[in-house]
């Protein structure tokens, strides 16, 4: 699994910042899955530079930072009326940049110039400036009245031409921009002159030390932007002393930070598609139903797209610790996913614990390595119906020793919950060895009753 270099990546960056682990982790998550991320802390506590410092590290992306603030308009954001576009007779530049034959001729005029310059005295040199000059005036006429004057806009440098976008102090942002930027933040496309234009955006990052009063009725129209940011991080200043003493060695002795660990943007797009193939098992949807359950039992609001949006993320998390399947502990990385307001934080943590990581999920985790090495076994062998005989064995095994496990707890304990995850993974996994095989599905509790009865 090709996770090698971003946590190369990762580890680098964390050791230039403290105590910002969480965030790096989220910045990671948020590039892998084409993810936003917006990260709440006071002044001072490095968010940004964390940001630019990761993101610095992909190789070939083009990056756009911009600091938020009511005067910010859309022309800062995605570019700015070509003027030539309009007028009869001009060329705008994106025709300029996009003709093969102009840019060649162009380079034609430049080579002569630069003859001339090293011999002004040399006639044949200034004839050659004067010919190149007039072809490319003539061909940049006749291109000009080919095409109909219609607006384009300049976007180099700006949104529609990067791939990782920084926006900070994004809730400062007017009214007038907002319709642009939530279009860009959900789709990926910008209108231009009512023509929607896909943007190459991977992410958007943005860091703010507030969050807006969504009550209150003039900032109400933010919380549809706030929506947008799918990754939400809390930040902290730095708590340990040791860590404390640390950074200010580094900044007394003035030692630069220096890049050895990078990705390629090519190469992050490949670890996207990695991404994406790990496999999620209906035992992992049932946990996260079970977590819904549990966090609007406590008022938390998960909305439908949110819900339906959390495998990307674990799937995620899953290619970051080398597994090409989520298993229960992937699910706890969701506690920077599914809060709303920062006192959600703690109530979400410990939600995901209880049910992923509760006082058996040790054992379940183990039980759970055991049943993946039963299935990878039966896919390696190659008389797929003998194998079977030994995946029904152990399964079983696994089976019984699941149940024995939840003799322990009430049925309305969040543990059974993991137990009954790890029950659906054996079924999973059951289902899908006899599908390569030429016997009739049997499941395990029915295996388990024949067997008890021939015992």
């Amino acid at each position: 699994m090709g996770n090698e270099k971003i946590l190369k990546v990762m580890a680098e960056v964390n050791g230039e910042v403290c105590e910002r682990e969480e965030l790096i982790h989220g910045i990671a998550l948020a590039l892998l899955t084409r993810k936003n991320l917006f990260v709440l802390g006071d002044v001072g506590q490095a968010k940004s530079y964390a940001i630019d410092r990761f993101c610095k590290r992909i190789t070939g992306a083009k990056q756009f930072s911009t600091l938020m603030n009511k005067q910010t308009d859309t022309e800062q954001l995605f570019g700015r009326l070509d003027l030539a576009s309009l007028i009869p007779g001009h060329l705008p530049s994106s025709v300029i940049d996009s003709d093969p034959t102009y840019s060649d001729m162009r380079n034609e005029l430049e080579a002569a110039l630069e003859k001339f310059r090293n011999d002004p005295g040399n006639t044949t040199y200034s004839e050659e400036v004067k010919k190149a000059q007039s072809a490319l005036e003539t061909y940049e006429k006749g291109l000009a009245l080919s095409r109909t004057p219609r607006p384009e806009y300049i976007t180099a440098g700006k949104i529609p031409d990067s791939n990782i976008v920084v926006l900070d102090e994004l809730f400062k942002s007017n009214e007038g921009i907002l319709n642009s930027l939530l279009k860009a933040l959900n789709e990926r496309v910008y209108t231009n002159e009512g023509k929607e234009v896909k943007i190459p955006v991977i992410s958007f990052f943005s860091a703010s030390n507030e969050i807006p009063n969504f009550n209150n009725p003039e900032e109400k129209i933010l919380k549809a932007l706030y929506d947008r940011f799918d990754l939400k991080i809390r930040t902290e200043y730095v708590r340990d002393k040791a860590n404390r003493m640390e950074m200010l060695r580094k900044k007394q002795n003035g030692g630069e930070n220096t890049v050895n660990a990078t990705v390629s943007l090519s190469e992050l797009e490949k670890m996207q598609k990695e991404v994406k193939s790990i496999r999620i098992s209906d035992s992992i949807n049932e946990l996260m139903d079970a977590v819904l359950l549990e966090l609007r039992k406590k008022g938390i609001e998960v909305s439908d797209r949110t819900f339906f949006g959390f495998g990307d993320i674990v799937r995620a998390e899953a290619f970051l610790g080398g597994r090409d399947e989520v298993v229960p502990k992937d699910l706890l990385v969701l506690k920077n996913y599914l809060w709303n307001k920062p006192e959600e934080i703690s109530v979400v943590a410990d939600i995901l614990k209880r049910i992923c990581e509760n006082p058996i999920g040790d054992r379940i985790n183990e039980l759970t390595a055991k049943a993946f090495s039963v299935r990878d076994e039966f896919n390696n062998s190659d008389n797929k119906n003998r194998a079977l005989m030994s995946v029904k064995t152990e399964l079983l095994k696994l089976y019984n020793e699941a149940l024995n496990i939840k003799k322990d707890f009430d049925e309305t304990d969040a543990a059974v919950s993991g137990v009954d995850s790890f029950i659906g993974t054996l079924e999973d996994i059951s289902r899908a060895a006899y599908a390569e095989t030429s016997f009739t599905y049997v499941s395990l509790p029915e295996l388990k009753e024949y067997t008890d009865l021939q015992n």
